[in-house]
């Protein structure tokens, strides 16, 4: 099994990258190194906005899947294979899969691992918590959230990190509302969070979303006050999509990370659980519309 003497996690071997039919169409970084510039913008148009939400159906369908075959002895790559055909079936391409070189149609990411762990033949433990991140392409535009999920039985204090950071999630979509700065989405995310002595990772943010994986909008999940002050406008479409870390701190705020070799698995330098949950959504007239539910 991929871990250590410690039981901290280690590199797996991850199987070859499962086809996916030609029919489907590709976003436009598959088989580039990297996306192309975006030169749009994060508003859309009602119609536009009931495609995006078609997408993070299907997303958030296939997150539900691989959910209910979480278990104590299945690997991370059974998660994937689920996931890929689900998404696949539904005339969609895993979105993941070859943006900037990525092997797989979910991001597994389990206990330190803060996010973009890549599915291999890890086999989950009791007492795990993994997250589960997907994000699916149909109709030109993207749909793309997370969940954590709890294998077997946990401790008390793993049960709470997972459940607070759900309702750090959202606190941040209730913090939405045209006229406001993107920045209050943040500042209501760590607050909530400190009152428990959690750390919020400040690197790895949310983001606009739609006809591109990610747009350059960004969306902080700690008081970046007095940057970060885009105002917030009706038909807007972004991610808020916090991690916290039951770990220590680098520095106030703060919390240091390690990148593994492959250049896509992100641990906590300190071997902390993470937990991390994700939505993708619109903002309306009267707050947030969220366009990522089964």
């Amino acid at each position: 099994m991929p871990r250590d003497e410690h039981g901290n996690l280690v590199a797996g071997t991850v199987s070859p990258r499962r086809p996916i039919p030609a029919s489907i169409p590709r976003p436009e970084y598959v088989g580039r190194a990297a996306p192309a510039p975006y030169d749009g913008d994060d508003i859309y148009t009602p119609e536009q906005v009931e495609l995006i939400r078609e997408s993070g159906r299907i997303a958030a369908t296939a997150v539900e899947l691989a959910g209910e075959a979480i278990r104590p002895g299945v690997r991370t790559d059974e998660l994937d294979v689920i996931v890929h055909d689900y998404i696949v079936s539904q005339d969609a391409y895993p979105s993941t899969v070859g943006y900037r070189g990525f092997p797989k149609a979910v991001c597994t990411s389990i206990n330190e691992v803060i996010c973009h762990g890549i599915p291999d033949d890890t086999v989950l433990e009791n007492g795990d918590i993994i997250n589960i991140d997907v994000t699916a392409f149909k109709n030109g535009v993207h749909g793309d959230l997370s969940k954590t999920f709890i294998v077997g039985e946990a401790r008390q204090e793993v049960v709470d990190l997972v459940d607070r950071t759900r309702e750090a999630m959202n606190r941040g979509i209730k913090a939405v509302a045209p006229g406001r700065q993107i920045n209050v989405i943040g500042r209501a995310i760590e607050s909530y969070a400190k009152r428990f002595g959690y750390g919020v990772v400040r690197d790895y943010t949310g983001h606009g979303v739609g006809t591109a994986f990610h747009s350059g909008l960004i969306v902080p999940h700690y008081d970046a006050a007095p940057a970060f002050d885009q105002v917030m406008e009706v038909g807007m479409v972004f991610t808020i999509e916090p991690m916290l870390t039951m770990g220590t701190l680098e520095h106030p705020g703060a919390i240091a990370w390690d990148t593994w070799a492959d250049d896509w698995t992100i641990t906590t330098r300190d071997k902390a659980l993470t937990a991390q949950f994700e939505h993708t959504l619109v903002v309306t007239e009267r707050g947030a519309d969220i366009l990522t539910l089964p």
